[in-house]
């Protein structure tokens, strides 16, 4: 009993801890309002234009691409069929080019192939420094997309390759990654602010 209580009283004090954490971390968030605003402008801009939003990123990352590819082909708040793709669906390319280009090239070679100029790609990397993000950047600056990156810790790499980055102040990979969906989820709903303004069919 005693022992289960110990336990209870650690586990409080980690929630509360936790909570807590990701609270200061959004109000923090808050100071970045007018980059988050940034963000979600270039989206509205590249499907207003006819362009198609491309996701990328590896692990969490990976789950929050799809995510909010989904929200977006889908619904969020509204029945959107907008024009999105997570690159990190389509386990035979992403193996396949694995195996014979190198796992640097999974998104490279899907964008050179289904990409056009105009369309927006948003990599997400909580440390910046993910090769294949970093190359998949590359390649959206080569073939001139606009490329949206979501990071944490100190920027990395994609802090200054990317057209507009958001840099999450955090170095935890945890914080970082729930504040990364709360950011996609705002800019859905300033996607589904400007279809009701009519900016986007």
């Amino acid at each position: 009993m005693v022992l289960l209580l110990c336990e209870g009283i650690l586990y409080q004090n980690l929630i509360r801890q936790s909570l807590q954490e990701g609270i200061e971390l959004r109000q923090q968030m808050l100071e970045l309002a007018e980059q988050i605003e940034a963000g979600g402008k270039l989206l509205i801009q590249s499907l207003a234009a006819g362009g198609r939003i491309f996701f990328c990123g590896n692990g969490g990352s990976a789950a929050d691409c799809q995510h909010l590819a989904a929200e977006l082909v889908g619904r969020f708040e509204m029945d959107n069929q907008l024009n999105a793709l997570a690159l990190t669906t389509d386990s035979s390319i992403l193996t396949a080019v694995a195996n014979d280009f190198g796992y640097d090239q999974i998104y490279v070679r899907q964008l050179r192939a289904l990409a056009r100029p105009g369309d927006c790609l948003v990599a997400i990397s909580t440390s910046g420094n993910s090769l294949n993000i970093v190359r998949a950047v590359e390649a959206a600056r080569e073939m001139k997309l606009v490329s949206l990156g979501l990071t944490g810790r100190q920027g990395g790499q994609l802090a200054a390759l990317c057209a507009h980055t958001l840099v999450v102040p955090s170095a935890r990979t945890c914080r970082i990654q729930e504040v990364h969906l709360s950011v996609g989820h705002i800019w859905c709903e300033m996607i589904e602010e400007a279809r009701r303004a009519g900016q986007l069919p």
